[in-house]
């Protein structure tokens, strides 16, 4: 045997082998994705109940499908002879259902009956894809008419003159990166840090997403966002690229929904009256404020304050203002010590 038949016959078994890896490009069971994934089964269920609907994705029929003609085309995948391309719907579908509830990669991919790297492209591209789309529509750069109001919004809203938005920001917990302490919060765990400011109907005007998790606490507005995306419920178990693609997301999410939604008729309450459990709900995302951390408020700021505290109680109250409301986490304010 001379050297051609050794080369050839390495070839030939090189190419043997090559062709039994790929014999099974798609899994046994990811191949009934058609049959019983959660997409071609459950989902269109859910599409004859409204309600279940929203619940499962945070967005209503009509919202899906708008956002869904809006980059459809950008996320459509190539079809080769392998396998058969995961079409812009079950896209849209798998990455809103990790954002809504916070689930693994794995399984997401067990659900809806793809591979687990498949649900990592998925959600990357998809999250991507609606930031870009939807930005310059749903949270553009404020302009000065804009900020005049935004302000107009607080003071017939909240009778707060003066006021161009509400400053907040939260700590996205997230797994430990390999980066040493960068991402590390002082509480044991890794974060990273959304900064945002609210006009007067819980939207964001501007948010920032990305710093380190050392930056200091600040109260809490968030808890109409984290309790519709309940991804910030536990620990984000990918990249902090990707997490912060991630917040982005649900943050213009969360305009596009607010802005969309079909307002509902309610009579409105009499002066003193509760303005009722929707209000309450509404005005949940505004929690009492914490102390945050040991430092003393400064003479000024406490001055500042309480002049606050003095024109809330009085020619700025508001009467069908709720008990859990913006005013009321401002005064409650002076009792912390």
């Amino acid at each position: 045997m001379d050297a051609q038949d050794i080369v050839a016959i390495g070839a030939a078994a090189f190419l043997y082998l090559r062709r039994r890896r790929r014999r099974i490009w798609v899994h046994e069971i990811l191949q009934g994705r058609l049959q019983h994934g959660e997409f071609h089964r459950l989902v269109q269920e859910l599409r004859l109940d409204e309600d279940r609907f929203q619940r499962y994705f945070r967005l209503d029929r009509e919202q899906f499908d708008s956002l869904l003609s809006k980059i459809g085309p950008l996320i459509t995948m190539q079809h080769n002879n392998y396998r058969r391309p995961i079409p812009p719907a079950e896209s849209v579908a798998i990455c809103l259902r990790f954002l809504a509830t916070g689930d693994s990669y794995r399984t997401i991919a067990y659900s809806y009956c793809v591979g687990i790297s498949t649900v990592a492209i998925i959600v990357d591209q998809v999250t991507r894809f609606i930031w870009d789309d939807l930005v310059q529509e749903y949270m553009p750069v404020p302009t000065t008419d804009d900020w005049r109001s935004i302000a107009e919004g607080f003071r017939e809203r909240w009778a707060f003159p003066n006021c161009l938005g509400s400053i907040d920001g939260k700590h996205v917990v997230i797994r430990a990166p390999n980066s040493g302490s960068l991402y590390y919060k002082y509480k044991g765990t890794y974060s990273i840090v959304l900064l945002a400011v609210v006009d007067s109907q819980y939207c964001f005007c501007v948010v920032d997403v990305g710093s380190y998790g050392r930056t200091p606490p600040s109260q809490n507005t968030f808890g109409i966002l984290t309790s519709q995306w309940r991804m910030y419920r536990g620990v984000i178990g990918v990249s902090p690229s990707n997490v912060d693609a991630c917040v982005k997301v649900t943050c213009i999410l969360h305009n596009f929904i607010r802005k969309t939604t079909r307002p509902t008729t309610r009579p409105q309450p009499r002066p003193g009256q509760s303005a009722g459990p929707s209000a309450n709900r509404e005005a949940a995302g505004l929690q009492r404020i914490h102390r945050a951390g040991s430092n003393n408020a400064t003479r000024e700021a406490l001055l500042v304050r309480e002049a606050y505290v003095s024109y809330f109680s009085n020619e700025g109250a508001v009467g069908w203002q709720p008990e859990h409301s913006f005013k009321t986490a401002l005064l409650r304010a002076t009792q912390i010590q």
